[in-house]
């Protein structure tokens, strides 16, 4: 059975990963919004902003990259919500495919997406000046930390698109989930805001993850803000995870 489900999964989420490679520009697109962000934010305030010691393109980064994932899954909604109304789905139900691997296809296809816009985001970054101090093991802790987060949001996005009742609902979603950044940590420090905004600021999942990719990519010792944001990450995806595949039973039975 296992095997079965790993067979059907592969030659799914291949066929996700075609269409994804027929219009590259829905990476490229991904991609853009974030760069302008980093653009804007750099050079026009940028120096404006007090963050004490180091060049503001390292402390903002990992927020960017928060943004360029919230802003990737849209499209696993809209890819999704476009097979539901196209019958795909009713189709695949009368082959002998593992019901499941549907959606991990395009939960899979999602993260292989999501990591190459966050490469090119990572890569204009180092254009701009982007230094890191981290060694090969933190750089690791931050790609399992995006992985974890991308899978977490991209089970969310498969919740709105089996949920959505026209294409614009369908990513929608994901609109709050790009605003969340903007209050935490990821552009200023939380200590400069007004009380009920820093209060807001320092319990909101981004704020603990942004302060553990900032810290393992300045090669500084990770605080306690690293558990916080794996348990926050891990819970999201659970929640989701589950939330979606009993929306899909009751859609697809």
């Amino acid at each position: 059975m296992t095997t079965h489900f790993l067979g059907d999964t592969a030659v799914l989420t291949g066929r996700s990963l075609r269409h994804v490679l027929r219009s590259p520009d829905t990476i490229v697109t991904t991609a853009v919004m974030p760069i302008a962000f980093m653009l804007m934010f750099v050079y026009v305030f940028g120096g404006a902003i007090d963050i004490g010691a180091g060049a503001y393109v390292d402390y903002l980064l990992p927020g960017i990259l928060l943004i360029t994932v919230a802003s990737g899954v849209a499209y696993t909604a809209y890819r999704l919500f476009l097979d539901l109304k196209g019958g795909i789905f009713e189709r695949f139900q009368s082959m002998p495919i593992a019901r499941s691997s549907a959606l991990w296809a395009h939960v899979l296809t999602s993260l292989v997406a999501n990591l190459v816009s966050v490469a090119v985001v990572v890569g204009v970054a180092l254009i701009m000046g982007f230094r890191s101090g981290a060694g090969v093991l933190e750089w690791l802790a931050v790609a399992g930390i995006l992985v974890l987060f991308t899978l977490a949001l991209t089970w969310i996005a498969v919740l709105a698109g089996l949920s959505a009742k026209t294409v614009e609902g369908a990513s929608a979603f994901s609109y709050p989930l790009i605003f969340l950044p903007f209050v935490s940590s990821a552009f200023v420090p939380t200590g400069t805001m007004p009380g009920p905004v820093r209060w807001f600021a320092e319990n909101q999942p981004v704020t603990s993850i942004v302060n553990s990719i900032r810290q393992l990519l300045e090669g500084q010792q990770v605080s306690g803000d690293l558990w916080l944001a794996l348990a926050w990450c891990v819970g999201i995806l659970l929640a989701s995870y589950l939330a979606a595949n009993v929306v899909y039973r009751r859609k697809i039975s």
